[in-house]
């Protein structure tokens, strides 16, 4: 399947480049608004090789303490964490708005058997998680088999779907980006997420040397629009990796507004990947250095 001739679309890096430089140009500044979208945005994430129960049992109850201590903002999107802290999470929240993330599926390389990945996701829906963000296939998608790379996705939408009757469980499709290099890479994956059933696609996984830039972004962000014009189904876009600042942040915001519209700003169809970027984001709301989370 050529995507981009289905949907008319054929990335240029000189575009690319000239759009992100308007877009910076005349993008919103870090105002209070925009910040708090933003917060609202984050999947709070920790995914560390020695995070313990102990340990992603704290950041959950920063989080619940954050509710009572600044009722003024947002709670974050999500907590995001491995597929076996997913009962933890969902037990120890206060408020069921804060979802249950999880990366799974074999993250970060989804390089396994694919009844491996179908048990973990199956697993961490069962145990609680509404949000389950997995790796395309790299394997067979730089293989050139797409046809293999868009059955995992739909094989993984189908086993989220079953293990959560009754309730809709998010599946975020990590693209990779910095692995693909090419625009055309990018749009190629994006549809084919978005086709297979990917309610958001996501950038990168932090794990390798390029994650969220914003030619990426931009990009995927296209792929979207051009989707959502051809099909009418609203998909997310979610960057992760590289980002710490709120400036970070807002640069993404930025970008969503510009080709996607203001409907896109809400957790429902806009995250942001985050660990270190979360206590950076609220100091810029309260204007004074804070360590919450």
């Amino acid at each position: 399947m050529n995507y981009l001739e289905k949907y008319s679309f054929l990335p240029n890096q000189a575009e690319i480049d000239s759009a992100l430089a308007l877009i910076a140009q005349n993008g919103h500044e870090a105002d209070a608004q925009v910040l708090e979208t933003c917060f609202s945005a984050m999947d709070l994430t920790t995914l560390k090789s020695d995070d313990t129960a102990s340990s992603v049992a704290a950041l959950v109850d920063k989080v619940n303490a954050f509710e009572k201590d600044y009722p003024q903002y947002p709670l974050p999107a999500s907590i995001c964490v491995y597929s076996n802290f997913a009962a933890l999470v969902s037990s120890r929240r206060n408020n069921p708005a804060l979802h249950t993330t999880v990366v799974s599926a074999c993250f970060p390389t989804s390089q396994s058997f694919l009844q491996v990945k179908l048990l973990e996701c199956r697993m961490a829906v069962e145990a609680g998680a509404d949000e389950v963000d997995i790796v395309l296939a790299l394997n067979a998608f730089l293989n050139g088999d797409y046809e293999a790379a868009s059955e995992e996705i739909r094989s993984i939408r189908r086993c989220v779907d079953e293990a959560a009757p009754g309730r809709k469980v998010i599946l975020k499709v990590i693209l990779e980006t910095g692995l693909l290099v090419s625009a055309e890479r990018i749009a190629q994956a994006s549809f084919l997420a978005m086709e297979a059933g990917a309610d958001f696609i996501k950038t990168s996984t932090g794990r390798v040397n390029v994650n969220a830039t914003p030619a990426a972004a931009y990009v995927m962000c296209q792929c979207i629009r051009r989707y959502t014009e051809a099909t009418g189904r609203m998909v997310g876009f979610k960057p992760a990796g590289g980002m710490s600042t709120a400036e970070d942040a807002v640069v993404y915001y930025n970008i969503v507004k510009a080709v996607l519209g203001e409907k896109w700003l809400c957790r429902e169809y806009f995250r942001l990947g985050v660990s270190r970027m979360a206590n950076n984001l609220l100091s810029a709301m309260e204007k004074r250095q804070l360590a919450v989370f």
